[in-house]
């Protein structure tokens, strides 16, 4: 067991980071993510690692890709206005497969909204923001801890699959303080993307044996040149008009995740065994939705609570098997509805669905999620 700190959400992004192998960070400042920039500046120097501040969000995410063709754990961290600007690379990231970490420390918009002010209006943007089908990672942390740990899971499934992974979190949990055991390195798994170290310079970069969903990288710099696109391609790397390559890739693309939706989903569940109904919540709005609860259990109420930190993708057999043992599902969360949609989408006549809302900048109080819970 390792030190027991006070830290902050942000705080505790950057040294999961750092335990997970990251060695270069790309940003831009932007609230409320903005300590986990300036703690980047401090740490990675310290780890042997590289911190530069570009001079955009777009900039910001392109020099991480960079560092990541060349072999290097890279992560950027940004809010709102910049999760926007980086939707183009990020498209770009998936379908060269290319791994990184983006943080979305979420605000409330849209534009420049309240830069202060918590939200969770970015979860939508997570999974359809850049353009076409794709596959998508995004997990959501709901305490310091967690996000010490997901930010390593993170890395993990970014170079187990060779592709980016969100960390979706928002201003309650980046700025929120709280005591954490941070755990010795050999507490901590880490997995490294697959690698090929100075390949045949005859290499196809994206060839896979039979069965394979995600191929080996090698590393510019180790003695193979090959094209990276955003094209499709085919093993070559280079653009094809093919239509049997563009189905080959685009279904390998997706199957590399929905075949290991098993090991990517992550849900945290509590007195669901009893219970006539469950709050659906993630992130910061978790915090209330969880003493909401207990007072609700101490009058007599058969409540629970249905938390996925995986968000994307989306815990469908999970939220499934929930609800055709509850009455009522209560979705809270700090938007005008987005995650609802997921829920209705997959629940449909189940069981009946509310919802519990805020988009002025303000939080959700226990006493608010408590007051649906008795009204239902």
């Amino acid at each position: 067991m390792g030190d027991v700190v006070l830290m902050q959400g942000n705080e505790a992004c950057v040294e999961g980071a750092l335990a997970a192998g990251m060695r270069l960070y790309a940003g831009y400042p932007i609230t409320p993510s903005t300590e986990i920039a300036e703690l980047c500046a401090l740490r990675l120097p310290q780890e042997g690692g590289k911190f530069i501040q570009m001079e955009d969000e777009i900039a910001s995410i392109a020099c991480a890709i960079g560092a990541s063709v060349a072999g290097v754990k890279a992560m950027t961290a940004t809010s709102g206005p910049g999760f926007s600007l980086k939707q183009e690379n990020l498209g770009y990231a998936v379908l060269a497969e290319i791994p990184l970490v983006v943080v979305d420390v979420q605000r409330m918009g849209p534009s420049t909204g309240m830069p202060t002010s918590p939200s969770q209006g970015d979860m939508m943007m997570a999974r359809w923001g850049t353009h076409g089908d794709h596959p998508v990672i995004a997990l959501c942390p709901s305490s310091v801890k967690e996000t010490f740990d997901l930010t390593v899971r993170a890395f993990n499934l970014s170079e187990k699959f060779r592709t980016p992974v969100l960390l979706m979190m928002d201003e309650i949990i980046g700025h929120l303080r709280e005591g954490m055991v941070v755990p010795n390195s050999e507490e901590i798994t880490i997995i490294d993307r697959p690698t090929v170290k100075y390949p045949d310079p005859k290499r196809l970069p994206y060839h896979m044996k039979k069965g394979q969903l995600v191929p080996e990288m090698a590393p510019f710099g180790m003695g193979q040149r090959y094209n990276i696109t955003g094209l499709i391609h085919d093993e070559s790397g280079f653009p094809t008009n093919s239509v049997e390559e563009s189905e080959k890739m685009m279904s390998r693309l997706m199957h590399k995740i929905s075949d290991n939706y098993n090991s990517i989903k992550d849900v945290v569940t509590s007195g669901l065994d009893d219970a006539d109904i469950a709050v659906f919540c993630y992130g910061g709005t978790a915090r209330a939705a969880q003493s909401a609860v207990e007072e609700a259990r101490k009058k007599g109420y058969k409540v629970g609570i249905f938390r996925p930190r995986t968000i994307w993708p989306f815990p469908e057999k999970e939220l499934l098997k929930a609800a055709s043992k509850l009455k009522r599902i209560i979705v809270a969360e700090h938007n005008y509805g987005q995650m609802v949609l997921e829920v209705e989408r997959v629940v449909k006549d189940n069981c009946k669905i509310d919802f519990v809302g805020k988009w002025n900048g303000s939080v959700i109080t226990p006493a608010e999620i408590l007051a649906k819970i008795e009204e239902a």
